[in-house]
């Protein structure tokens, strides 16, 4: 999903949701999707629960979630071998 399509779906605003990423035009935070994805939710559950929510807003949260990845280092501690 590019930049471009992303914006179409995902909202960032200081003044809603004290400018966390929202899923456009509700308040439903990126993270709240994306945790509910790394918890073994099914994106119909999700839009089941939520059901302001398309499948397209819903895979948004997650290209979003991999586009900061990609951007922003995130340090992972190494084992030892």
């Amino acid at each position: 999903m590019t930049r471009e399509e992303l914006t179409k779906h995902i909202l960032i605003n200081p003044n809603v949701c004290f400018g966390k990423p929202v899923v456009r035009g509700t308040r439903i935070w990126v993270s709240l999707i994306v945790n509910y994805l790394a918890s073994g939710s099914t994106v119909d559950w999700i839009v089941k629960e939520y059901p302001q929510l398309t499948r397209e807003d819903v895979g948004a949260c997650l290209a979003y979630a991999a586009e900061m990845l990609q951007s922003h280092d995130f340090e992972v501690p190494l084992e030892a071998a």
